[in-house]
């Protein structure tokens, strides 16, 4: 029998083997995605949009690793904390420190070795075994601190500046109005059909926390079509200021839906709680503009008032991790990152963009605009993939048509 630091070591090993495969996996479907995208633009097809390759290419390779990749299965072993232990179901410890002992007598150094196991999240039926599949199955963590940030800060600092403000009282409405009304209408239409189904046991708040991010909508093809129609600046100013809005307002809704359920008595309406949601969607919302605006204002005094445009790397370096740095300010403030970068990258678009220099005005908009093209692939891969791999799906048919016809009333209206 092996000494236990070498079959550690050996774990460690087919672990970095299996990141990098997955890694791997992804890079191909990116390439795949990029090569479709050349070929699809060059013979003129617009009838499907990149962000539709990429869920195509996700779900075929993710039906792969499921049904026909070998896989390498996981080893598991089960045990029950004692009671006296004061963890509960609700509050689990955030790690395990295991003591393992070697049958072996190799040397002193080899018994009872402590290992730490850390909190991972709930274990459900039909949790996968495989480390492959396990690897790629969707990581909210990747998603919101990596892959999230520059789609939006390359959406604020992309505007056209002098139209988004021109129409900025339209966007402000449809934006904050009209993702309420949608909330709002979807919720309740929701509530409605599901006490047609007994059987799915959903509140209204919990509607309206659907209602709320069912109504965060991105019109990616549609402005792509836009843009190759060259439609009325306007137009397109509206649709992709109200989108790049949308979304964080979406966010900031579904935290006060969230808020008003936590503090609400339950039954009926609730006054005290439905002020509390108002006032955390309210401060949430303008002490993320805040810290977003702030840091814009900022890197805008620095890049004027100091001569480090006379490096244009480090002022790029400085601008982009200004710019990123604002996401985890506002996230450690327990406010919304979406918001801060948002009108961060709206700042750095009014201010900042005309203190740099020539080359570092060319390298951050092509930087964002590649990171933004990577991250978005990278994300609609990463969901098609998870389609598979991810164990913890629960399929509800009639919820889902339902759900369509809810949320194409505000469409129609």
């Amino acid at each position: 029998m092996e000494p236990i630091d070498e079959k550690v070591e050996d774990k460690v090993e087919k672990n970095h083997v299996i990141d990098s495969v997955n890694m791997l996996i992804f890079l191909f479907l990116l390439i795949l995605t990029t090569v479709t995208i050349w070929a699809f633009k060059y013979r003129r097809i617009r009838f499907l949009h990149e962000s539709g390759l990429a869920m195509i290419y996700g779900l075929i390779v993710g039906a792969i690793i499921r049904y026909a990749s070998p896989g390498i299965a996981r080893t598991h072993y089960s045990m029950t904390l004692p009671t006296d232990a004061n963890f509960t179901r609700n509050s689990p410890p955030d790690s395990v420190w295991m003591s393992i002992s070697d049958n072996q007598n190799y040397s002193e150094l080899s018994k009872n070795t402590k290992y730490e196991y850390s909190f991972q999240g709930q274990l459900h039926p039909g949790t996968q075994d495989k480390e492959l599949e396990a690897k790629a199955t969707f990581d909210p963590e990747v998603f919101f601190q990596v892959l999230l940030p520059p789609i939006i800060f390359n959406a604020g600092y992309s505007l056209k500046r002098k139209h988004f403000f021109r129409n900025l009282g339209s966007i402000f409405l449809y934006a904050f109005l009209g993702t309420t009304v949608s909330c709002f209408t979807v919720g309740s239409l929701m509530f409605g059909f599901v006490q047609l189904m007994p059987y799915l046991a959903f509140s209204f708040n919990d509607c309206l926390f659907f209602g709320a991010i069912i109504s965060a909508t991105d019109p990616v093809t549609i402005l792509a079509v836009f843009s190759d129609l060259q439609v009325d600046v306007d137009l397109y100013a509206l649709v992709f200021g109200e989108s790049v809005l949308n979304d964080a307002v979406a966010i900031v809704l579904a935290g006060a839906i969230e808020t008003y359920s936590s503090t609400g008595s339950g039954s009926g309406f609730d006054s005290s709680a439905f002020f509390k949601s108002l006032g955390s969607f309210l401060a949430s919302f303008t002490g993320s503009f805040a810290i977003g605006s702030s840091m814009g204002c900022l890197t805008a005094l620095l890049t004027k008032y100091t001569k480090i445009k006379e490096y244009p790397l480090l002022e790029t370096a400085l601008f982009f991790l200004m710019s990123y740095s604002t996401f985890l300010i506002a996230e450690a403030a327990q406010l919304t990152g979406i918001v801060a970068v948002l009108f961060c990258g709206i700042t750095q678009a009014h201010y900042t963009y005309n203190n740099l220099s020539v080359e570092s005005r060319a390298r951050t908009k092509q930087f964002f605009e590649l990171l933004n093209f990577l991250s978005e692939n990278f994300i609609f891969s990463y969901i098609g993939v998870s389609v598979f791999t991810f164990s913890n799906h629960h399929w509800e048919t009639g919820f889902i048509l339902l759900a369509i016809v809810s949320f194409m009333q505000p469409i129609n209206t």
